[in-house]
């Protein structure tokens, strides 16, 4: 009986182009690596696209990277985000406001919260143990949706509901980047802010970048003035 054997030629390129394709996503992944330390240190992000690109492509390894180099995950995801609200600035801006939302999680809301859950999330009485109330009241201002979610099955329900074009997203650096992403598969350009302090209760948002975030694209006439301080 004859046995076949591979003709040895075919195997050899197949090594060398497997050892190929090897060594170019790793230099990829370092390359990756350097803009990002830079852009983490000098806040200027170079080549954003190709950077989210290849972040999302390659996160298993980027993370490993990171961790090797003595990074956080955490700085992983920021840079996600941070990535993604880059992209999605110029789109957001020329969203009307009336088409818009903003999704604060209950985690932010008072120990003593007298709100109730109803089916669009929780009724802020505003009654001041927190800062939702005063943030959701100038936000509406705006012209804005405001939903104050326990969690992302509310945001799908609301999506459906109303189907806004743009979307703030507020929560810990995991939801917002999760956020994003679901916001991709509706068609929905969505602006993450991070909170200050993470946590399951009275966690803090980053109300100064939510403000700044929620007044891009609208006219300075039409800006309360609670908030024209926050104009670039």
């Amino acid at each position: 009986m004859t046995i076949l054997t591979p003709d040895l030629p075919v195997i050899t390129l197949i090594g060398e182009l497997t050892i190929l394709i090897f060594l170019s996503i790793l230099i990829l992944g370092f390359i990756l690596l350097i803009l990002t330390v830079y852009a983490i240190r000098s806040g200027n992000i170079l080549f954003p696209r190709f950077m989210r690109a290849g972040l999302l492509f390659l996160e298993g390894m980027m993370r490993g990277l990171f961790r090797l180099f003595g990074f956080e995950d955490s700085d992983f995801l920021r840079i996600i985000v941070t990535l993604q609200n880059t992209l999605n600035r110029k789109a957001f801006m020329v969203i009307p406001v009336s088409e818009r939302a903003v999704f604060f999680p209950q985690c932010l809301r008072s120990n003593a919260c007298p709100a109730h859950l109803h089916d669009e999330g929780l009724k802020c009485r505003e009654c001041g143990l927190c800062r939702v109330g005063e943030g959701k009241r100038l936000l509406e201002l705006l012209g804005y949706r405001v939903f104050i979610v326990p969690g992302s099955s509310f945001i799908k329900r609301m999506i459906k509901r109303y189907r806004p074009r743009g979307i703030i997203g507020v929560g810990c650096l995991l939801e917002v980047k999760e956020g994003i992403e679901m916001s991709g598969q509706y068609n929905i350009i969505a602006m993450g802010v991070v909170n200050s302090t993470d946590g399951c209760v009275e966690t803090s948002a980053d109300w100064d970048q939510v403000f700044k975030t929620a007044i891009l694209g609208i006219s300075p006439e039409k800006i309360p003035k609670e908030l024209k301080k926050y104009i670039e």
